[in-house]
């Protein structure tokens, strides 16, 4: 079963599960998320229609209001406990057989940009940076419609409707109604391009995008699994020696390379928040990074992080 079906043959479930919660504190709850998001009456407090959605976008809004009033918990992925903002969103559209990575800094890296929120659509994912002390995402909530969220937002809160304001970014990791699933979707999307199959099978293992590693390859080396560089980077992803001994990797086996590369990406992405952040630390190295706060002011590191970005999108 494809994973459009999945999502669609699910919902008459959800829909027979979805209720308010029977406890009185719990529909005290579900009354004051719903008018913190400005409405009344109690069939805006138990149910929010995804106007004018398709099936699966419906059935990730009907999901997520299964948890509105679930308190919010640091680290929380059990809503028996507490679910933070991306426990909450990665839970929600697991359920759906959506997976995604487990912070918001890796889900940032997922799925396809939309542009803004006018192009924005129930059940895409809304970032935002609300950390003054680094640049990169630090939030993230299920976007429902009519300018409006479902996030689990802070200490103390809990899970609720709200406006959306600014996101600082919009990702849409549904799949397309024509698509199997998102892995599909990705192995069509690099159809013909070399060792597709590495792209995806490391890109679903570790949560980064299978168009992006496809993108650093082709700039990397073209492809070359061969490829040395003049100052020693090795293989089809180009590991320096020393970066591929620390992360166990034979760079010149392309599966090694890819799956390390991989990991690599992941690992930078949870540490600086952000895809471009975390190629211009593939590209000048973490410390660069570190040092001059954001994308190093190198023509051949800004160059890289544009192009690698151009190609992934196109490989999407």
């Amino acid at each position: 079963m494809d994973g459009v079906t999945a999502i669609q043959t699910r919902i008459s479930e959800i829909q027979a599960r979805f209720r308010p919660t029977a406890s009185a504190a719990s529909s005290a709850a579900w009354a004051s998320a719903a008018g913190a998001a400005g409405l009344t009456g109690t069939s805006a407090v138990s149910t929010w229609s995804a106007g004018g959605g398709t099936a699966s976008e419906s059935a990730v809004v009907s999901e997520a209001q299964k948890y509105l009033g679930v308190p919010y918990l640091w680290g929380g992925t059990d809503p028996a406990k507490g679910l933070d903002c991306s426990g909450f969103t990665k839970l929600v559209l697991g359920n759906l057989g959506v997976e995604l990575p487990r912070t918001s800094s890796q889900q940032v890296t997922t799925g396809k940009a939309v542009a803004s929120l006018d192009s924005a659509r129930p059940g895409d994912l809304v970032f935002f940076d609300y950390s003054s002390n680094r640049p990169g995402v630090d939030h993230v909530g299920i976007y429902i419609g009519g300018g409006k969220m479902i996030d689990s937002p802070k200490p103390g809160g809990t899970v609720g409707i709200r406006d959306v304001g600014t996101p600082t970014a919009i990702r849409r990791v549904l799949p397309e109604a024509t698509a199997a699933s998102p892995a599909a979707t990705a192995g069509t999307a690099l159809a013909g391009v070399p060792y597709a199959d590495l792209f995806t099978r490391a890109g679903s293992r570790h949560g980064v995008d299978p168009s992006l590693l496809a993108a650093v390859a082709k700039q990397e080396s073209n492809f070359n699994s061969s490829a040395v560089s003049p100052a020693g980077a090795q293989g089809l992803m180009q590991f320096m020696p020393a970066t591929a001994r620390g992360l166990g990797v034979n760079p010149l086996d392309p599966g090694s390379a890819v799956d390390g590369a991989a990991k690599y990406l992941s690992t930078l992405a949870e540490q600086f928040g952000s895809t471009e952040l975390a190629l211009a630390a593939y590209n000048a190295g973490p410390g660069t990074v570190r040092r001059y706060g954001g994308v190093p002011p190198f023509p051949e590191t800004q160059h890289y992080v544009r192009s690698v970005m151009s190609k992934a999108e196109a490989y999407r």
